[in-house]
């Protein structure tokens, strides 16, 4: 399967389902959509994904990234959106799925998520139990293609670094 095939069988498994069974962003005043204090934030694309946004819809922009892997690609938004044109990151936060050394899935709390999302402190039990499913099908998903399979597995130094910046 390729990369791209995978992310939008992921996306469609987790299309109709939300980290609560409200609107979580009416709790927060939709903190993650907001850039930060520098205009920056977004999401990486997972592999395969950037070509959904060959076509850019208004207010989005892409821009190259290698904080995880090389030539990975970060799209940001101004801050309001058509759910249908979300990445597939924002579609999972708060969570973030991560394969394991054992090839088993898990499903961790992003950590950029701490410092904006009031759901985060509370991890996974604060969430839809639907959604957590939804995530974890979507993640079986993503990892039918070699390119998002390599992705998830470097999540977890990355994670881990991004911690240790954060201080936690």
């Amino acid at each position: 399967m390729t990369a791209t095939e995978a992310v939008l069988r992921a996306r469609a498994l987790i299309e109709n389902v939300t980290p609560l069974k409200s609107d979580c962003g009416r709790i927060c005043g939709a903190a993650c959509c907001a850039p930060d204090e520098d205009g920056q934030g977004g999401m990486l694309l997972f592999p395969g994904e950037e070509t959904l946004y060959s076509v850019l819809p208004e207010g989005f922009s892409l821009k190259e990234d290698h904080s995880v892997l090389p030539g990975m690609t970060l799209l940001t938004c101004s801050g309001q959106c058509d759910r249908t044109n979300r990445p597939l990151a924002c579609r999972l936060f708060p969570l973030t799925p991560v394969l394991k050394e054992d090839g088993r899935i898990a499903l961790r709390m992003d950590p950029r998520a701490f410092s904006c999302c009031p759901l985060a402190e509370n991890g996974p039990r604060a969430l839809d139990p639907a959604f957590i499913d939804a995530a974890r099908e979507a993640a079986r998903e993503l990892c039918q293609s070699d390119e998002n399979k390599a992705y998830l597995t470097a999540l977890i130094p990355y994670f881990e670094s991004l911690r240790r910046e954060l201080g936690d």
